[in-house]
C-alpha cells in the first residue's frame, strides 16, 4: 500500500511543514470567506478574523501535534479515543467533506480562471485544475517537497502583488456596509471555522514532521499567517470594490499570467491535501485501498461535482463540518491531553460516541446564540469539560465494580 505522507517512509523539516500549510491557505475559498467578514468594516474585521484564527489556530495545533506525536494519520488517532469501528463514522464523515472541498475548490478555481480566460470555459478549466491537482498526488509528498518549496515561494510573491492591488489609501477607510448587518461574533466564528475545517486532516501531514512540536509549530503559524492574510485581502477587496470577486478585480488590475497563476496554482495547492487526505480517510476504513489512487478518485468524483453540481454556497457547508468535527476534536483532546486514555484495542467507545451526538446537537443549538467569541470555543469547552469530568468519575467507579466482581 501506498502512503501519502507516511511518517515510515519520510520526515519534514519545521521550514517544509510551514511552506505547505501556507500553500494550503492561500486559496479562493478563504478569500470569499473574508468577504462574507465585510459588513463588519475593515478594523473590526480584521479584529474577528485575528480573534478567530487564533482560537482556530490553538485547535489546529492540538489536532496536529497529537497526530505529530503518535506518528498516526488524522483518523488513525480517532480509533484512540472512539475505537476502531467507532472511528469509521468519522473516517466516512472526512472522506464526504474533502470530497465536497475538492468540489467546491475546483469550482471556484475554474470559475476565476474563466473569467480570466473565457475562451475555454469553466468545464476546461475545471478539468484542468483536476489534471494538475492529480499529478500532486502522483508525485508524493516525500518527492515534492522542493515543488512545494518553488511553489510556495511563487504564491508568496504573487499575494503581494495581489495584496497591493487590492488596498489602497483610501481602502482601510471606508465605512461598514450599511445595506447589510453581521454580529461580530458571527464574524469571528467564520474566521474560526476555516482553520477548524483543516482538523480532521491536519495529522496526515504533521505525523511526518521531525520534531512533533516544533513541526506543529511551524505548520500553525504558517497556516494562521496564511490563512488571516487571505481573509484580509477579501474583507478590503470588498470595501474596495464593492464584490468579493477577486478574479474581477485581478482583471480590472491588468495582472494578466499573474491572475492565472494565483489563481490556478492556489488552487492546486489547497486542493491537493483535500483530496490526498480523502484517500487518507479511506484506507483507514479499508486497509487494502492504496491512499494515493483513492485520492486520486477523489479528485475525479470532486472535479465531476464541481462541473456538474452547484457547489459554490459553501458557508452552511463550513457549520455543518463544525457541527461534526469540533465536538470529536475537544473528546479527543480530553483523552489525549488530560486523561490519558487510548481505546484503540476496543471497537466502540460508545461513552465517547454518546457524548459526541451530545456535542454535535449542542453545537447545532448553539448556532442561534450571539456570543462574542463564536459558538466553536464555548461548545468545546463545554464538551471537552464533560469528556473530563465523565472519564474522572468513571476511573472512580471502575475499580469499585471490580473490586465487587472479584
Amino acid at each position: 500500500m501506498s502512503k501519502l505522507a507516511d511518517s515510515s517512509s519520510s520526515t519534514l523539516s519545521g521550514p517544509a511543514l510551514a511552506l505547505l500549510w501556507f500553500g494550503a491557505a492561500v486559496s479562493l475559498a478563504e478569500i470569499l470567506t473574508g468577504s462574507f467578514i465585510a459588513p463588519l468594516g475593515f478594523e473590526q474585521g480584521v479584529l474577528a478574523i485575528v480573534l478567530g484564527h487564533l482560537i482556530g489556530g490553538v485547535l489546529f495545533w492540538l489536532a496536529g501535534y497529537i497526530g505529530a506525536q503518535t506518528g498516526k494519520s488524522a483518523m488513525e488517532t480517532v480509533k484512540r479515543s472512539f475505537g476502531q469501528r467507532g472511528s469509521m463514522l468519522f473516517s466516512l464523515a472526512n472522506v464526504v467533506q474533502l470530497v465536497g472541498w475538492t468540489a467546491i475548490m475546483v469550482a471556484s478555481g475554474a470559475a476565476a480562471a474563466q473569467f480570466l480566460v473565457p475562451q475555454l470555459g469553466t468545464a476546461a478549466w475545471a478539468l484542468i485544475i483536476g489534471v494538475l491537482i492529480a499529478l500532486w498526488i502522483v508525485l508524493e509528498l516525500k518527492n515534492m517537497s522542493r515543488l512545494q518549496s518553488v511553489t510556495a515561494v511563487l504564491l508568496f510573491l504573487l499575494t503581494i502583488v495581489l495584496s497591493f492591488v487590492v488596498f489602497n489609501a483610501q481602502a482601510v477607510h471606508l465605512p461598514p456596509n450599511a445595506g447589510q448587518t453581521l454580529a461580530f461574533g458571527a464574524a469571528v466564528e467564520l474566521a474560526v471555522a476555516m482553520p477548524l475545517s483543516w482538523l480532521p486532516l491536519v495529522s496526515d501531514y504533521t505525523r511526518s514532521a521531525k520534531r512533533a512540536g516544533w513541526g506543529t509549530t511551524w505548520a500553525t503559524v504558517a497556516y494562521f499567517i496564511g490563512s488571516c492574510w487571505m481573509f484580509i485581502i477579501g474583507l478590503g477587496a470588498t470595501l474596495y470594490a464593492g464584490s468579493g470577486d477577486i478574479a474581477a478585480i485581478m482583471s480590472a488590475a491588468g495582472l494578466g499570467v499573474a491572475a492565472i497563476l494565483i489563481v490556478v496554482f492556489s488552487t492546486v495547492t489547497t486542493t491537493f491535501m483535500d483530496a490526498a487526505s480523502a484517500g487518507i480517510s479511506a484506507a483507514s476504513i479499508n486497509p487494502k485501498l492504496n491512499e494515493r489512487w483513492a485520492g486520486i478518485v477523489a479528485v475525479v468524483l470532486g472535479t465531476a461535482l464541481a462541473i456538474f453540481a452547484p457547489v459554490n454556497n459553501f458557508e452552511a457547508f463550513l457549520y455543518l463540518i463544525g457541527s461534526v468535527f469540533a465536538p470529536m476534536i475537544a473528546i479527543m483532546c480530553a483523552d489525549y491531553f488530560l486523561l490519558k486514555t487510548d481505546v484503540t484495542s476496543q471497537a466502540v467507545c460508545w461513552r465517547n460516541l454518546a457524548l459526541w451526538c451530545a456535542g454535535f446537537a449542542l453545537y447545532r443549538y448553539s448556532m442561534t446564540w450571539d456570543f462574542v467569541l463564536g459558538n466553536t470555543l464555548p461548545v468545546m469547552l463545554i464538551v471537552a469539560a464533560s469528556s473530563f469530568a465523565i472519564g474522572i468519575v468513571s476511573r472512580k467507579f471502575r475499580p469499585a465494580a471490580q473490586a465487587e466482581a472479584a
